[in-house]
């Protein structure tokens, strides 16, 4: 392989990973969507990876408006502020700080008028961080079945239904406890489709769905679920009719971020093909039709012509089985995947990463693929097939060190993929 494309592929592949995260950074793109400002009080809460950096966000764009308020972010996510106060607190299992702050935040709004502002920030794992559990449930059955949500493969649409169903600010609970109050909600979306509702699973949002069943879910969450969790996901849920006067604005999503990537790679005069920003599904599956995709570029310059790169983003999932699963995320699963299915092809290259810059529970965003990532592999010890089985992405990748390490981000607009054939 001959190291100067190496290098160049690599560097490209992480402008285009830099620009991707850029284009959701709060600090750049929140001030513009803010609404006119209040002649009354702003009380500003939020919760998400991206809660405290779009929080300073609004300090900055706002220095001469009376705000208060509190968010609530994942630990080592808080930024320094000084009118709205900052609480972290565990993702994606909650805890006691989540419930804390929870509760917080509803005191809070439940104290706005009808001339109060109510300007709520909402960014990817803000379902983790508001917890309210509905009774009779507590904060140990929450976490089981965040627990057992994670495990089961479920599309995160699906997840965030059993979310809304458990809790008391989930599905539009935060609006209703903040009437009659204008609610203005400013959003950076970390789900395929940018659906509000299923955006920290919709605080702010009505869900006229509430009621549905969620018998399939059920039954995916094990034979073993407490009767009092399965009958609280079987019964049907009625909310009263609210007036609630609601302003829902996107500030930053995936498809922002895939265009920023494309015009990294246009600049280098390399062709993008964006292939859509809600991909979904396994993650290794994802990798088998990517490197078919991929391997169709290169040997015969279809559906686009090389040099090009296929651009892509979304959630994919990780199912768990039986066996203890290894040191993994999805994004270095799904790379794995795709490596072991290209098989070394010449010109291939590769980057995944979770835009918040933590790929599952490990420290590393993702990671980058290269026509010798297997060989490199085996020489270190992993054999990589094994790996992808034992869901041990992330041990392979540090042992030839091609992690791609950016810390929390501050920010979340959900996976990005870029398959680079030069």
């Amino acid at each position: 392989m001959n190291n100067l494309q190496d290098r160049k592929s690599r560097e490209l592949l992480r402008r285009m990973v830099d620009a991707a995260i850029s284009a959701a950074d709060p600090a750049k793109v929140l001030a513009s969507h803010l609404p006119e400002k209040p002649t009354g009080r702003c009380i500003v809460v939020g919760a998400g990876k991206a809660a405290a950096a779009m929080a300073r966000a609004v300090e900055c764009a706002w220095p001469d408006v009376d705000l208060s308020g509190l968010v609530v972010t994942r630990y080592g996510h808080a930024v320094p502020t000084t009118r709205v106060a900052v609480r972290e607190a565990a993702h994606p299992v909650p805890d006691a700080n989540g419930v804390e702050a929870t509760r917080a935040i509803l005191d809070m709004v439940h104290t706005a008028g009808k001339g109060d502002l109510v300007l709520a920030l909402i960014s990817g794992g803000g379902s983790a961080l508001l917890t309210a559990p509905v009774s009779p449930l507590s904060l140990e059955d929450k976490i089981d079945i965040t627990r057992r949500l994670l495990a089961s493969g479920l599309p995160i649409a699906e997840m965030n239904r059993v979310r809304r169903r458990l809790s008391l600010i989930k599905g539009g609970g935060l609006a209703r406890a903040a009437a009659p109050a204008r609610v203005v909600t400013l959003a950076i979306s970390d789900v395929p489709g940018d659906d509000p509702l299923a955006i920290a699973s919709g605080p702010t949002v009505l869900d006229a769905g509430l009621g549905g069943s969620l018998a399939h879910i059920v039954d995916r969450l094990g034979n073993d679920l407490p009767d009092h969790v399965r009958e609280a996901l079987s019964q049907p849920v009625k909310c009263g009719a609210t007036m609630i006067d609601l302003d829902f604005k996107l500030v930053a999503a995936p498809r922002m971020s895939l265009n920023a990537a494309a015009q990294v790679a246009r600049d280098a005069g390399t062709t993008p093909l964006l292939l859509g920003d809600a991909l979904e599904g396994e993650a290794r599956e994802i990798g088998v039709v990517m490197a078919g995709i991929a391997g169709a570029v290169a040997k015969h310059g279809t559906p686009v012509p090389r040099p090009a790169v296929l651009l892509s983003g979304g959630e994919t999932t990780v199912t768990i089985g039986d066996r203890k699963p290894g040191r993994g995320g999805r994004n270095t699963e799904f790379l794995l995947s795709l490596a072991v299915a290209l098989d070394g092809a010449s010109g291939v290259f590769g980057a995944a990463v979770d835009t918040d810059g933590i790929d599952g529970t490990e420290d590393a965003a993702g990671a980058v693929i290269t026509p010798s990532t297997l060989k490199r592999a085996r020489a270190a010890g992993h054999d990589p097939r094994a790996d992808l089985a034992d869901h041990n992405s992330y041990s392979l990748f540090s042992s030839v060190k091609d992690l791609i390490m950016t810390g929390p981000t501050l920010t979340n607009v959900n996976d990005f993929r870029a398959i680079l054939i030069p």
